[in-house]
């Protein structure tokens, strides 16, 4: 989190209240400072996650609560302000990027652990885009799923930024990958990457498609229910949305529940992937800090790529 200081003031969005996307208001806060083994960053992007309207809302207020007036935001892009004490490997004006914390303002303090330098070739905006969903997705398959080469995982949600970079994980490992995704997601799921496509929402399809050794799911809910039944005995039914209701029903699979965690190495290695054309996160809008109720309505109504505030 970030530490206050000085008279300094920078624009950003603070929210005083839970409630709809109008409780996010652009103000003046106090500059952050880095502390011991920290970075200020100067924002030059941050993106829009369903963690951030969920916080927004007060959804996940037991477990990852908003500090009134506070601040909201997991991914950040942007330039090296200042070092804090204790680190290296850093210097000003260094692209860096990071799945950090408080990100919607103009300066943002990062633990210097989980920051990384922004691939050479990949721009700095774009990097914004990275962090959370590249992040999920490698941890989804690598700590989730534990797919193997010569296995064969199903991937829900294969359309989002999650699940994309989940199908490129699991074919980075050698396994065949089948991508889930809506009937109407047909036409924008060609740049995928993965060696079968079925739409989870059509039941012919669902019936015809042979029992896998893993799921990595990203939808949750009635799908999840359906797909526990297409788990190999043995299996593993990974996801980011917690158990399936019936999971009690299949004893047989492990349920292996998968939370993101901040790792500089990962980001950079999924970077250089989008960079290098192998993996392909859309970016559907690109709006001001100061728009950002209407950036978190939009995708709180579906986006078919993340939207991203420009600080």
């Amino acid at each position: 989190m970030c530490s206050q200081a000085g008279d300094e003031e920078m624009k950003a969005i603070v929210v005083h209240q839970y409630g709809g996307p109008e409780v996010l208001r652009f103000e003046e806060r106090a500059d952050p400072a880095p502390g011991n083994g920290e970075v200020l960053v100067r924002v030059a992007a941050a993106s829009v996650n369903p963690i951030d309207y969920k916080r927004r809302a007060g959804l996940t207020k037991d477990f990852y609560p908003i500090h009134f007036p506070g601040l909201i935001g997991v991914d950040v892009a942007g330039t090296v302000v200042k070092a804090g004490p204790g680190v290296k490997g850093f210097s000003r004006e260094d692209q860096v990027f990071a799945m950090a914390a408080d990100s919607y303002a103009e300066l943002c303090v990062v633990k210097a652990e989980i920051l990384s330098k922004v691939p050479e070739g990949l721009d700095l905006i774009q990097a914004a885009a990275l962090p959370l969903v590249t992040t999920t997705g490698y941890q989804l398959i690598s700590e989730g799923t534990g797919i193997k080469a010569g296995q064969t995982v199903l991937v829900v949600g294969a359309a989002g930024g999650v699940g994309r970079s989940a199908v490129f994980t699991a074919k980075q490992r050698g396994a065949t990958v089948v991508a889930g995704i809506l009937k109407r997601q047909l036409e924008n799921a060609k740049d995928i990457g993965a060696d079968q496509i079925v739409a989870t929402d059509v039941e012919e399809e669902l019936a015809n498609l042979a029992l896998v050794d893993a799921v990595a799911d990203t939808v949750g809910g009635k799908t999840a229910e359906k797909l526990m039944a297409k788990v190999k005995q043995g299996g593993v039914f990974a996801s980011v949305l917690g158990a399936p209701a019936n999971s009690a029903k299949h004893p047989s699979v492990k349920v292996v529940l998968v939370y993101a965690k901040p790792d500089a190495k990962t980001l950079h290695f999924m970077a250089e992937a989008v960079r290098d054309g192998k993996l392909v996160i859309p970016i559907s809008r690109k709006l001001p800090l100061r728009d950002a109720a209407e950036a978190q309505a939009a995708a709180e109504k579906g986006s078919k790529g993340k939207i991203l505030l420009v600080a």
